[in-house]
């Protein structure tokens, strides 16, 4: 294993260059003054370029040949077998993309990014538009790295979520919506959930302080990690030893916070559960966004959200901030944290209306990767696409175009697939364990995650990229990908929420 052992080396030296560059762009999300954007923009570039350059040289590819021939006659899902093989794929991906652009884009997304801190709540679309112009320049000229695929968009949807295409997300998200919208049009027609309970003023330091014991107690390991405040909430990771979460907090909702820290644990307990021996490698990371993404809303809504839940945590929230909770009824708060609506920001969004939000999106950077949208007209064609969706009017540009970072920090196309399909995965997978260990409800109801945790771990976690999102839910579940455990969850959440009748549902499912 000669040449595996020094393509580990090669790879471990290319893995602390990337690192490096994910550490800057943390300071720069975090604690960065903004007179030091100009300078990120061309350090996280020059570390981003010399880490592509040190993994498309030539001795990379000769030394992934000879440990191709090492571990040919290992079982497929050895971990030395599995290493050559991941490694071989983002190699063959990573030497069709020139050094050149790789630099120019790492140093305009670092300028991107900084503009739009400033004109998102500025509601100054104009401001940024001509860098978003060079955002959709540049994510076109990746994508034309890789010719002969259907879609323009299916490099950068491979980027993310390997195997997916645009025509394959494009077929399940037609059949979800198919499924979402008449139960939200019933949902619709039921009187209007009263969540004042919640929209009142709570103090940072006390949101703060909850969301961590509630994160501590789902296992996320404050030795090897922290939190902290940003714009837009991420999870990011410079070793598994040092896994970050960041949040947000507005003070004038009592669960803000607190939801948008147990989704970045979620991401976080993924990337803390991958096995010690995968440091370094290609391995040492979630194998797809749609799987990473199965994880955050997992803990944060089937756990985070349930009665089950709460009926364990409400006592102790309620102490937390007992001036607005105290004479509060545990099923008021719940329904509250659970309210359905036609609402304008995607994290903030319930769970039913959440992917027509992601549908949107989806649908608008592809009409751009296509020449079909220009720039100029995305904040129009959002404002005019969503009131079609929703019903509602978009008021402003920072609560329409403006308010995901996606566009803004990355390129347009191959992102923002992964959260629906990490909301169908995470009922998929948390079936599976329940299946597995049928007291898992009655342990969450006791605040206790350890079962649940350690199934995702044996299962998932421990895997990092080692199989591909395809196998691993095979693997999982004993099947591929399907709607029916996420669609099943949804109704017997919000049926009796909503009174909704199984008359109902059947004209649903017959929809």
């Amino acid at each position: 294993m000669k040449a595996l052992k020094e393509l580990q080396s090669r790879l471990l030296e290319i893995d602390d260059l990337n690192h490096a560059a994910a550490l800057l762009r943390w300071d720069q999300t975090t604690y960065m003054p903004p007179g030091g954007a100009e300078a990120r923009g061309r350090q996280t570039a020059t570390l981003s370029r010399l880490a592509h350059e040190k993994f498309t040289d030539a001795a990379v590819g000769h030394l992934l040949d000879q440990a191709q021939k090492e571990t040919a006659s290992l079982p497929y899902d050895s971990d030395e077998a599995a290493l050559v093989r991941v490694a071989r794929r983002g190699f063959d991906e990573a030497a069709r993309i020139p050094n050149s652009l790789v630099s120019e884009f790492n140093e305009h997304q670092a300028r991107i990014y900084q503009a739009w801190t400033v004109a998102r709540p500025a509601n100054d679309f104009a401001a940024v538009q001509p860098l978003l112009e060079k955002t959709l320049e540049l994510s076109r000229r990746m994508a034309a790295c890789f010719p002969g695929h259907e879609h323009v968009a299916d490099p950068l949807i491979g980027f993310s979520d390997y195997g997916m295409k645009a025509s394959s997300v494009r077929a399940l998200f037609a059949d979800l919506r198919a499924r979402l919208v008449p139960i939200v049009r019933a949902v619709a027609s039921r009187p209007v959930t009263d969540d004042s309970c919640i929209r009142q003023h709570a103090p940072e330091a006390d949101q703060l302080a909850f969301g961590l014991k509630v994160i501590e107690r789902y296992g996320y390991d404050m030795n090897r990690g922290r939190q902290d405040k940003t714009h837009h909430p991420f999870m990011t990771k410079f070793s598994l030893g040092d896994v970050r979460i960041t949040t947000r907090v507005r003070e004038d909702e009592i669960t803000d916070a607190l939801f948008s820290t147990l989704h970045e644990c979620g991401h976080a307990l993924y990337e803390q559960g991958i096995s010690p021996s995968f440091e370094g490698t290609p391995l040492a990371t979630g194998t797809s966004s749609g799987v990473h993404e199965s994880q955050s809303r997992l803990w944060e809504n089937i756990v985070g959200r349930s009665r089950g839940f709460w009926e364990h945590f409400y006592p102790l929230l309620q102490a937390q901030f007992p001036q607005q909770l105290k004479n509060v009824p545990l099923d008021t708060y719940h329904r509250a944290i659970n309210k359905v609506e036609r609402s304008l920001i995607r994290v903030d969004a319930d769970e039913l209306t959440y992917n027509l939000h992601v549908m949107l999106r989806f649908d608008l950077e592809l009409e751009m990767l296509e020449g079909k949208l220009a720039v100029k007209d995305l904040a129009r064609t959002w404002r005019e696409r969503f009131e079609a969706d929703f019903g509602i009017p978009v008021p402003d540009d920072r609560r329409g175009v403006l308010q995901d970072v996606h566009w803004y920090a990355g390129p347009i196309g191959g992102v923002f697939q992964g959260y629906t399909l990490g909301n169908i995965l995470s009922a998929q997978f948390f079936a599976a364990a329940s299946k597995a260990h049928p007291a898992i409800p009655d342990q969450i109801r006791a605040g206790e995650f350890g079962v649940l945790r350690e199934y995702l771990r044996s299962n998932i976690y421990q895997h990092g990229a080692k199989f591909t999102a395809a196998e691993l839910v095979e693997r999982v579940t004993g099947g591929p990908l399907t709607l029916e455990p996420y669609m099943d969850y949804l109704w017997n959440k919000f049926a009796p929420l909503y009174g909704l009748r199984e008359e109902e549902r059947t004209a649903v499912e017959a929809h």
